[in-house]
């Protein structure tokens, strides 16, 4: 039968996958090798982060040295996402699933739509704990938008990415519309006897640029800063590189978290806000790892980035996706349940189908977790 749901779901899931996957981003550039067995919201996966390793001199001996033992750390990920988005298809539209290999209803593209950004957006709002910073400081204008006249954000995020020991592989930068407008205006960007790439002036590609393959979403966020000035570190011997809670004080107004704070004289020495207290006069912050990067001076001045858009250019280790089917209990109501995982952008889609009068509501469903596990990996270009 033409309306046979059974026949019909694994064409709804696979084209309905085809559709996200135009649609997200994020999930495609970050690290996503995890396993993909059924699970509930709640559920938690643990992610190793490699411990630091050292060299030592060889010093030949019968004896041979005891092995290093290092344990590498480990940084939860709660499934803590579970988003739906539904529509009604009538029986007419069901034929034509089941006829048309190419045919997917609008609404059904529209739940699709919707889910990818939510994915999208909740991977781009992980930039809070990002410390890099290229962009305008304080004072002066705000910031504009990046690759105007020149590629300096570019070799800037370059920059900060080496300072903080980034590996040179799997470099990817996310940049909104506006900055990907101004880099293909660029001849640095758009010129085939620079780039040997003729996808960037046939298909508005950017591609793989200065060691960082570069890609536009519209969930670029932007971020508002607090409005703390003229701070000084507040501590008689100062603090060691590595620390993440710090004391200032004589300075006035508001730090928040997300905001980006660098020490001292040297703008790569920054870090990024996790909380502070003491409200318009703050007195205590801290930091998301890995804290300060080198340490810093009592009476050092603490000096806050400006108002930007979050354009980011990070390794894919810098932040972890991890998304599951759902676990279904033995009792469905009667209901159809299917899912089905995007071998390019790992999402795990889920459809469950209810049947009402004379029409089927398809209900959507995406479980996920993420979390930026290592920060220091990343960096933001400011728009």
């Amino acid at each position: 039968m033409a309306n046979d749901l059974t026949n019909i779901l694994p064409k709804i899931l696979a084209r309905g996958l085809m559709t996200i996957r135009q649609q997200v981003v994020m999930p495609r550039l970050v690290n996503s090798d995890y396993s993909t067995e059924a699970a509930q919201k709640g559920s938690v996966i643990n992610v190793p982060i490699p411990a630091a390793k050292s060299a030592s001199a060889v010093t030949p001996s019968n004896t041979p040295p005891a092995p290093a033992s290092t344990t590498p750390s480990i940084v939860q990920i709660a499934l803590d996402q579970w988003y739906h988005s539904d529509c009604h298809l009538t029986d007419a539209e069901l034929k034509q699933v089941d006829e048309n290999a190419q045919f997917l209803p609008m609404d059904a593209q529209e739940s699709m739509k919707a889910l990818a950004n939510q994915v999208n957006s909740h991977l781009m709002g992980l930039y809070k704990k990002v410390p890099g910073y290229v962009g305008n400081w304080a004072g002066g204008s705000a910031n504009s938008t990046p690759f105007a006249s020149d590629v300096s954000g570019a070799t800037g995020a370059r920059k900060q990415l080496n300072v903080q020991l980034c590996p040179r592989d799997s470099r990817r930068g996310v940049v909104d519309f506006a900055c990907e407008a101004n880099m293909l205006a660029l001849a640095a960007f758009r010129d085939v006897s620079q780039s040997q790439d003729n996808g960037i002036i046939s298909d508005g590609n950017i591609g793989r640029k200065f060691g960082i393959d570069w890609y536009t979403d519209d969930a670029v966020p932007s971020h508002t800063a607090g409005t703390g000035t003229a701070y000084l570190i507040n501590n008689g011997a100062g603090y060691a590189a590595g620390t993440t809670s710090i004391a200032v004080d004589t300075g006035s107004g508001t730090i928040l978290e997300g905001d980006v704070l660098y020490f001292g004289s040297d703008p790569t020495n920054s870090a990024a806000v996790v909380s502070s207290t003491g409200g318009g006069t703050v007195t205590a912050i801290v930091l998301a790892a890995p804290g300060l990067r080198v340490a810093v001076a009592n009476n050092a001045t603490v000096t806050r980035a400006l108002d930007h858009v979050v354009n980011m250019v990070f390794h894919r280790n810098a932040f972890a996706f991890a998304t599951r089917p759902l676990a279904t209990g033995m009792f469905t109501g009667g209901n159809q349940i299917m899912s089905m995982q995007d071998p390019q952008s790992g999402l795990v889609l889920r459809v469950e189908v209810m049947r009402q009068f004379k029409q089927t509501v398809w209900d959507f469903d995406i479980l996920w977790g993420a979390a930026c596990v290592r920060p220091e990996l990343a960096t933001r270009i400011a728009g």
